[in-house]
């Protein structure tokens, strides 16, 4: 496999192996917040540390974050030996569309598959709903002359002069990225590879990369769609990488940083450079690993992770401790195929900005008021009213000071930024503050129903576990929304997705398009495509693992029915991925498998018909050491961790004077009936009238809802 263009991430001093020091920093930026959470691992005591993100580059914020935690553990930082991080440096790109001017080289006669897509309306009912816009503009699509069967076989060879044409056409557009995407170059990507060689060496400022590197897998326009993507953000994210580089360095940290990718390992700078297609889910999949590991060990085992932040809410399906996996994804509009954690997204946080629409009707989100200015009630000059406004003057929130007295709150200014709303209304400012913490709720609790409903899973099994700065503000009401009787809410859920970055595994995927029979008779072609997917895992293991890591590789068949349009996953012995190699009795395990499966998915199987493998998917991993939340002391009372009382506006009671508690003085076993308030450093909880809560021995707040 050729390299990928790669940022100038090299040089680490090799002086603090990962794993001695007793220091590890996770740190994850979020749209409006950077948190930093950091494990001295000879104590097992935390440090949590939250920031505003520096929207501009991430790495300023990240480094600031660094020398704060350092700073309260009295620490040098050469004590340092292990740094994770998540970043949306790769989804802000795509989303605000302000990616690497892209160019694509293709098949002759495919140079309208990015616009021809898959001739799907985003929206069924919506006659007007346009399809984004190609990441490509059709002037950059240069074509070559040349042709793969759907069996690998070359069927037109590479012109050395069209070749150099193309090269020179690329050169005079001037992109910052190139995508290499050939007919078929999943079973055969030897002309991609040639090419994208050529361009490496004629262009060697430019970002090059081809779909047999990033995404060799069956369906072209989903590989074209997710190779273009990988090309548009790859200039950015080097860039970033290597300011990160920088800036840890200049920290007097000794290790290399690792990245989350989106489905929840982690992997070097280098890798992510390589494939930043993978980082599209990195900061929400940190959040879902630290919530299962919270969860598990509190004795829970099926949960919907509920992240909310200041910009978005992220939800997440986790069944038995295992997250759900999709293998591809959507973002704005744009297909991915790569594996991440199954995450739903909505924009709703507590930034979200709430307006009457021409109708009359109120709208919350999705556009957020971000770090910069922020809500009103943050003083830094915002205007327009929010969820966290609205939650200040419905005394959910302190209205003198949040961020533990970091963070004056300027109630004024709240006041004046929901009464805009209320004047659009007709109503008063009560009316309009609980209207819009009622509407952030629907939409919230709609994000579960798409993840556990819609998936043919039922909430009511399902624990809500709630963080993120915003999460256990609202987790109460959305989980009555939705039936759910019980909300976890872990010691530090504001900070959790940067304990998650903490706890996380080094881990990516590796897949291979097969599309063969699976006949138990002859397996050749069903192990060259294995043997090929396991020397890449294998190889990333050996670059990637640290030195003594405890390592595997696992996988699973993507399979269907002859002439079916799409498979079902289906894992694979662990014995063939030890030995590289399926004999006949593990063919006839996996279509036994396959067939059950299907029976279990679609309510029917055909055990006699034809059963073909449409890709092998391999995960490589390396086990990381993951600590264990400390027991905290017991003690039954609540009076130690009473701070005051204050007027809290409820939905269903109105104004209630309610006692509020510093989350700091809980003990295990204290039960806390509704309705409370807790606060913390990093988030505050609110535990409703018909809610009450107890404290575990970790610390998690437990709330059991009443359903009516």
């Amino acid at each position: 496999m050729s390299p990928l263009t790669t940022c100038r991430c090299r040089g680490w001093p090799d002086l603090h192996p990962e794993g001695i020091s007793m220091l590890r920093i996770g740190i994850d930026v979020g749209g409006t917040f950077t948190d930093v959470t950091a494990l001295d691992a000879a104590t097992g005591r935390f440090y949590i540390h939250k920031l505003p993100s520096t929207t501009d580059d991430q790495s300023v914020a990240v480094a600031e974050g660094v020398r704060a935690v350092l700073r309260q553990a009295d620490a040098d930082p050469g004590e340092v030996g292990y740094l994770g991080h998540g970043t949306t440096v790769a989804t802000n790109t795509v989303l605000e569309s302000n990616g690497a001017l892209t160019a694509l080289v293709t098949t002759a006669g495919l140079r309208d598959i990015l616009e021809i897509g898959r001739q799907q309306r985003p929206d069924l009912y919506d006659m007007d709903a346009d399809k984004a816009p190609s990441l490509v503009p059709r002037s950059l699509v240069h074509a070559v002359v040349e042709r793969m069967s759907a069996e690998g076989k070359v069927l037109t060879p590479l012109d050395e002069d069209d070749i150099a044409a193309a090269v020179d056409r690329v050169r005079a557009a001037e992109p910052e990225a190139v995508a290499v995407c050939f007919l078929h170059s999943y079973r055969n990507g030897d002309h991609e590879l040639e090419v994208a060689d050529r361009l490496r060496a004629a262009l060697p400022e430019v970002y090059v990369c081809a779909s047999a590197e990033v995404a060799p897998v069956f369906r072209e326009f989903e590989r074209f769609s997710t190779t273009v993507v990988n090309a548009y953000v790859g200039p950015k994210i080097n860039r970033y990488m290597s300011r990160l580089a920088e800036r840890i360095r200049a920290t007097g940290v000794l290790v290399e940083p690792r990245v989350i990718g989106s489905s929840g390992g982690m992997m070097s700078l280098d890798s992510v450079s390589r494939y930043p297609v993978t980082t599209l889910l990195s900061g929400p999949s940190a959040g879902v690993v630290a919530a299962s590991q919270v969860a598990g060990q509190a004795g829970f085992g099926n949960l919907i992770t509920f992240d909310m932040g200041g910009t978005s809410t992220d939800v997440c399906l986790v069944r038995d401790g295992r997250a759900l996996v999709s293998s591809q994804r959507r973002i704005n509009q744009r297909p991915v195929r790569t594996p991440s954690l199954d995450i739903h997204t909505v924009g709703a946080g507590g930034g979200s900005i709430a307006r009457v629409d021409p109708g009359g009707a109120l709208e919350v989100g999705p556009s957020s008021a971000g770090s910069q200015p922020g809500p009103a009630a943050y003083g830094r000059g915002g205007v327009q009213p929010t969820v966290t406004d609205a939650n200040v003057l419905r005394g959910r929130l302190n209205p003198e000071y949040i961020l533990g007295g970091a963070l004056a709150v300027d109630y004024a200014a709240a006041e004046r930024a929901v009464d805009s709303v209320a004047r659009a209304m007709g109503a008063d400012r009560p009316v309009a503050a609980r209207g819009i913490g009622r509407i952030a709720a629907v939409n919230m609790a709609g994000a579960v129903r798409k993840v556990s409903v819609e998936a043919g899973e039922d909430p009511r099994g399902y624990v809500l576990v709630a963080f993120g700065g915003a999460g256990p503000l609202h987790a109460v009401e959305v989980a009555r929304e939705v039936g759910m009787s019980t909300v976890l809410v872990p010691p530090n859920p504001g900070t959790l997705c940067a304990l998650g970055l903490l706890v996380t595994d080094i881990r990516t995927e590796f897949a291979k398009a097969v599309l063969e029979e699976a006949d138990e008779r002859n397996p050749d072609k069903l192990n060259e495509a294995l043997h090929e997917v396991h020397e890449s895992a294998r190889g990333w293991l050996t670059s990637e693992a640290p030195p003594g890591a405890d390592t595997k590789i696992t996988g699973e068949a993507k399979m269907r029915y002859a002439r079916q349009n799409f498979e079902l996953s289906v894992p694979l012995p662990q014995r063939v991925i030890d030995a590289a190699r399926f004999d006949s009795d593990a063919v006839a395990e996996i279509m036994a498998a396959f067939h059950e499966q299907h029976a279990k998915s679609y309510g029917f199987a055909h055990r006699d018909a034809r059963v073909q493998i449409v890709e092998v998917q391999l995960t490589a991993a390396a086990a990381v050491d993951k600590p264990e939340l400390p027991a905290i002391a017991e003690g039954s009372e609540s009076g130690e961790a009473l701070i005051g009382r204050r007027r809290v506006d409820f939905d269903e009671t109105g104004p209630v004077d309610t006692p509020v508690y510093d989350r700091a003085g809980l003990r295990a076993g204290t039960v806390l009936p509704g309705p409370a308030i807790v606060e913390q450093l990093d988030t505050t909880t609110v535990i409703t009238p018909d809610a009450t809560a107890r404290v575990d021995r970790y610390g998690n707040l437990v709330i059991e809802v009443e359903q009516r």
